[in-house]
């Protein structure tokens, strides 16, 4: 199955401790580069995070971004800031011992001061489940919204193999009439020349030419790079450096059959085909 390498994918889950969300981006990478940002309370999961993206992808540049709102005042539990409970129990001793005030000291009191009560912390534990669980969840749609992705550039570059296939076809049914129309043209202008050439010689410089524009090998081997495309495009795994290798070697025959045009037809045909497997090659670079 082909993915694509961009892709977004995003998660919330509301819990008894607070809303947990998920943020992944996707793009186009040579290798896989993992970016995490954690609150400070997840820090120590962080190899367990990476190890959870490492096994759903292979390539790509992936942004991850985990955001926790802890749920306020869900909890029946009721912790005190006893630092802070101190300090004021001792402050207002030294106010009672000052204004020679006998009132008593209300622990009501001090429980209204801001920061002195406080709800009790979140179970980790269960958040850590919580959070690892909704990771694989978005890692699932990232790779559903990959493969979506990866059909529409796999049959982009079927479409575009088959209209390459279709010029290297047109090319070999015409190719070998330019050989001979040049053949005849070399003939032919000798004889308005009135003259008395070797015709041996001649015999061997046309085969010569005719070998040198010969591009039944370039064509072949487009067939080939073609036909291991295809193949490639059926294979379940990361095949993205592999196409980028054949687009290539494509190019390098384009190149080649280019250099060796003598004709108009066969120079906008070499255009077509270069112009093709750019298109291909911008498309292959966001495969994994």
């Amino acid at each position: 199955m082909i993915r694509s390498m961009t892709a977004f994918s995003h998660r919330e889950l509301t819990t008894e401790h607070g809303i947990l969300s998920w943020e992944i981006r996707t793009v186009n990478h040579r290798y896989l580069d993992i970016s995490l940002r954690l609150p400070e309370e997840f820090r120590c999961l962080e190899n367990s995070f990476r190890e959870a993206i490492q096994n759903n992808l292979k390539r790509g540049k992936v942004e991850c971004n985990l955001r926790f709102n802890a749920a306020q005042g869900n909890t029946n539990e009721i912790r005190i800031n006893e630092p802070l409970a101190r300090a004021l129990i001792i402050a207002c001793r030294q106010l009672e011992y000052i204004t020679d005030n006998p009132e008593p000291l209300k622990a009501v009191d001090i429980l209204r001061w801001p920061g002195v009560a406080q709800d009790a912390p979140p179970d980790m534990d269960i958040v850590t489940a919580h959070t690892q669980a909704l990771l694989q969840d978005a890692l699932e749609d990232l790779l559903e919204t990959r493969e979506r992705e990866g059909k529409r550039l796999a049959d982009f570059i079927y479409q575009r193999c088959d209209q390459i296939a279709e010029i290297i076809v047109k090319v070999r049914k015409y190719r070998p009439g330019i050989i001979a129309a040049q053949r005849e043209k070399i003939l032919n202008r000798i004889e308005e020349l009135q003259i008395s050439p070797d015709y041996n010689r001649i015999e061997q410089e046309l085969v010569i030419l005719a070998q040198r524009l010969d591009v039944d090998e370039e064509l072949d081997r487009l067939m080939a790079h073609l036909d291991e495309i295809n193949e490639v495009l059926e294979r379940d795994e990361p095949v993205g450096r592999r196409l980028d290798f054949l687009m290539q070697e494509l190019n390098r025959e384009a190149n080649t059959l280019a250099s060796k045009s003598n004709d108009a037809d066969t120079t906008q045909s070499a255009v077509d085909l270069k112009v093709m497997i750019e298109q291909m090659r911008e498309q292959v670079q966001n495969i994994e």
